[in-house]
């Protein structure tokens, strides 16, 4: 969505889940009161405590499959919350990342990060469509890119993975979850929601901003994804790279140029993609990219022993999920569906692809993709899986100048972010009125649940608080 992108990356929301915690569904738990809706599409069903955090309660949320109603079926949507349902700033719908990571497993997580919120907010978080208990299944395409955006997939896997979805992978859009959304801010009786996404969850709460402006109350974006979608050359990640290792370098005191390196490894090994993957999960590990300098600059000097460790570190301690974790075929079904490409959109016959790419990236400029190149940003995993991804109708995009309404709006976000780096931040105020921006210190992706420096936290606490 990571991912603007619209990006995602791994594990985005929360990387601790809470063992085993899934929706019941026994009759309403004794004292609990009725959520309105409950009994068809659209309602809040079987609420009782979570049975691995009873201080939450969990219920299920039953949507169409198809908002249109031209596909019959509908999807049991897990839902989680805190027991505040008077709380006098009412409903805080937390929005987790991806596409692809539930938000059920990780609400005692968060609760803990927002504590100091919840006395006047009722903290809401659902497993997004295709995600979680439901999480859409494709085992080749899991394998390969684990939690990665980036990571590039075997042409049989996402082959596979698109004949195991067929022709229902087009409801896994974000328009279907905004669709969703609206269903679940009913069901809980609110008349607004406050919002609060991180890297994927932002771009969602933008379209739920956009499609239904009179419904929101309060935005806070963290690793922000703009809502036109993500790039999916990464043209944002690709110079934020040469700013971020260097800033890391002067941390640590380190003495090389590792954007420099960075530039003479990818011209003598053409593995820019690999590379920028792997930097984009070892965020998640070490926001200081402590090392990486040292490896880079042996690797630039011809000894590329560490840097192929470090990918092999990267893989096993970062990227590999399962579909419960982050589900690969949602995430593929979902940015397919929601991004531009330069051949357009998925609706664009997929034998007409390849030319176009390859233009592109013949037009591609030194300045757009240094230290990288111009293949780097044409040979990127999440890229590669919407080139070969059947063809189908997309759900339409706003308008790249249209604003959001006019609420409260915090951007959140980290200097040391790659897979949303700060400057889209500063593409997206232009498009909110009135933002509210902080950039935090030493933070990389997904500032209010990972950063050791807590001036973010603090920031969103302020925020909904006044």
């Amino acid at each position: 969505m990571t991912s603007t992108r619209g990006r995602i990356a791994a594990l985005a929301g929360a990387l601790a889940v809470v063992a085993g915690t899934t929706l019941a569904t026994p009759a309403l738990a004794a004292g609990a009161p009725a959520l309105p809706g409950a009994g068809g599409a659209g309602g809040i069903t079987g609420q009782a405590p979570c049975p691995d955090a009873p201080e939450f309660t969990c219920a299920t949320l039953t949507v169409p499959l198809d908002h249109s109603g031209a596909t019959p079926g509908t999807l049991d949507l897990a839902v989680a919350m805190t027991r505040a349902t008077r709380a006098p700033k009412g409903d805080l719908l937390f929005l987790t990342g991806g596409p692809g990571q539930p938000g059920v497993p990780t609400i005692q997580r968060m609760a803990g990060k927002l504590e100091p919120v919840l006395k006047d907010y009722r903290l809401v978080m659902f497993d997004q469509r295709g995600t979680g208990r439901g999480a859409l299944q494709c085992p080749g395409l899991q394998e390969d890119m684990g939690s990665s955006d980036l990571a590039v997939p075997r042409k049989q896997s996402v082959a596979d993975c698109a004949a195991a979805l067929g022709p229902d992978a087009r409801l896994y859009s974000t328009a279907d979850t905004v669709a969703d959304i609206d269903l679940l801010r009913r069901a809980l009786g609110a008349r607004r929601l406050t919002l609060d996404g991180v890297s994927y969850g932002s771009f969602v709460a933008e379209r739920y901003a956009l499609a239904h402006p009179a419904r929101v109350a309060r935005l806070v974006l963290d690793s922000v994804a703009p809502p036109q979608g993500f790039d999916p050359l990464d043209l944002a990640a690709m110079p934020a790279t040469a700013r971020v290792l260097r800033a890391a370098c002067q941390a640590t005191g380190c003495t090389t140029d590792p954007a420099a390196d960075l530039a003479a490894t990818v011209r003598r090994y053409g593995n820019g993609a690999q590379i920028l993957s792997a930097l984009t999960g070892y965020e998640f590990i070490d926001p200081d990219y402590g090392g990486v300098p040292e490896i880079l600059h042996e690797a630039a000097a011809g000894q590329p022993a560490k840097l192929q460790e470090f990918f092999d570190l990267v893989h096993r301690e970062v990227d590999t999920a399962s579909a419960e974790e982050l589900s690969q075929g949602l995430h593929s079904a979902a940015l397919c569906a929601d991004s531009r490409f330069p051949w357009g959109t998925t609706d664009t016959p997929v034998e007409a692809r390849p030319a176009a790419l390859e233009l592109t990236r013949q037009r591609l400029t030194t300045e757009q993709t240094w230290p990288y190149d111009p293949a780097t940003a044409t040979g990127l995993g999440s890229l590669l899986v919407c080139l070969d991804w059947p063809r189908e109708r997309v759900p339409p995009a706003p308008s790249a100048s249209r604003r959001l309404p006019d609420v409260p709006v915090l951007l959140l976000g980290g200097d040391r972010d790659l897979a949303t780096p700060y400057e889209l931040i500063y593409q997206q105020a232009e498009l909110a009125h009135n933002p509210q921006i902080v950039i935090v210190p030493g933070a990389a992706h997904s500032v209010q649940n990972r950063a050791a420096n807590p001036a973010g936290r603090q920031a969103v606490y302020d925020f909904l608080l006044k």
